[in-house]
């Protein structure tokens, strides 16, 4: 009985929608076609929006972004004497990830604060310091990041002296060789430009609108046109009653 029931409920159905028996998973179908041209109708909300990303983008690099100047030195990883063996070398290699490690630990970050007179805990000292081994190589590259041209610079360099007394205390093998210390004409100024954060700003506003307008299409289930009849119900289009709005109205 209730299969007969659910029989004659599906025919009504069927014969409500002109033949056509809608299915219980409906695969949402997008036409690439009626989107790129859906997009292109709405160019000018799409260019505003850009133009907004853009401009909010540059408030923020000029009210909230803070100059970042990077300070860098360079040391030697090796024996000082004239003559050196390969073991010499392979024990470099080994020594490298040390050095890294003991230039950021917390006995020479405490000195450094101490010489310069920082007012910093040695955990946000950390936060500006990189050590890094370039690939293949004996060096061992010190770099420090901070608001400040002269304090990015004093920083890396009393870090470099410090370090190389402790390695020298912890490992007690040759000191390190300086390869360069930081000087004031080679900080660089590593702050983001405003033109990329506009261009990123910009791009995020594109996107943005486009993805509004892509869900507002899915989400439109209004009929435009006799073609959305036709396409969507899959019956034709047998007569149509125009709209006219009277001056009473």
């Amino acid at each position: 009985m209730e299969d007969l029931q659910k029989e004659e409920s599906q025919n009504a159905v069927y014969n409500a929608a002109g033949g056509v028996l809608p299915q219980e998973n409906d695969v949402i179908e997008i036409d690439l076609k009626e989107l790129f041209f859906m997009l292109l109708g709405n160019w000018k909300a799409i260019f505003l929006t850009l133009l907004v990303g853009m401009a909010v983008a540059g408030a923020v690099h000029t009210f909230f972004v803070t100059p970042s100047y990077e300070a860098q030195a360079i040391i030697y990883i090796t024996n000082t004497d004239s003559m050196i063996s390969l073991s010499d070398l392979q024990l470099s290699d080994a020594l490298t990830e040390d050095y890294g490690i003991i230039i950021e630990s917390r006995p020479v970050l405490n000195q450094v604060i101490e010489e310069l007179g920082l007012d910093m805990t040695y955990k946000d000292l950390e936060k500006l310091v990189t050590v890094n081994n370039p690939d293949s190589t004996h060096m061992v590259e010190i770099t420090v990041t901070s608001d400040d041209i002269e304090m990015s610079r004093n920083i890396v360099n009393s870090l470099l002296n410090i370090s190389i007394e402790q390695i020298y205390q912890v490992i007690g093998s040759g000191e390190p060789t300086v390869v360069e210390y930081s000087e004031a004409e080679a900080v660089e100024d590593v702050t983001p430009s405003l033109f990329r954060y506009m261009a990123i700003g910009g791009l995020l506003g594109i996107v943005l609108a486009c993805m509004v307008l892509v869900v507002h299409m899915l989400l439109n289930t209004k009929f435009e046109s006799e073609e959305d009849i036709e396409k969507y119900l899959g019956v034709p289009m047998l007569a149509a009653v125009p709209y006219f709005k009277s001056h009473n109205d």
